[in-house]
């Protein structure tokens, strides 16, 4: 024993079992699927010499219960700081100079928007937009012209923003 097969053959033939007596301990399918998953990439990782034991599977079985009981401690110690600190204060909505940019935005079409968002919120020159989406540098400036003169109007102040959305919807 000690190859990959025999660490494939272990794990089709143990798996299931491993995870429902997990399941069965901790209550949640979940919680169960990921420390057992976790449990037996650190038995391959140790295959050459687990394969030697007499009973790989406990070895599994006993990882993937620990860790599952480690995730509720750290799940109990959570909520117990929480009790103790209090809620977190509401997180503030968007500004509405946010909802304005995002709406503005989705006006343009997916090209540009990308570009856009690469210029002017990533702080990318011309060269490094060319390199990541492979378009010609003067594409890439043409789009930038454009979404910009689509973006001005709806941009602009209050009224320039309502005398936009005016004209661009009968």
């Amino acid at each position: 024993m000690g190859g990959s097969d025999d660490f494939d053959a272990f794990y089709l033939a143990t798996a299931a079992r491993v995870v429902h007596q997990v399941y069965a301990v901790c209550g949640d399918l979940g919680e169960a699927q990921d420390a057992v998953q976790e449990a037996y990439a650190r038995a391959w990782a140790r295959w050459p010499r687990l394969s030697g034991y007499d009973d790989p599977e406990a070895w599994v079985r006993t990882v993937a219960w620990r860790l599952a009981a480690n995730r509720w401690r750290s799940a109990r110690r959570w909520l117990s700081a929480r009790v103790r600190l209090g809620a977190p204060p509401p997180a503030a909505g968007p500004s509405p100079d946010r909802v304005a940019i995002v709406t503005a935005l989705r006006r343009l079409p997916e090209a540009q928007r990308r570009i856009v968002v690469l210029h002017y919120f990533g702080d990318l020159p011309i060269a490094e937009i060319v390199a990541a989406t492979g378009m010609p540098a003067g594409t890439v400036k043409v789009y930038l012209a454009r979404a910009r003169a689509a973006l001005a109007p709806l941009l602009g102040s209050d009224d320039e923003r309502e005398e936009a959305d005016v004209n661009t919807h009968p």
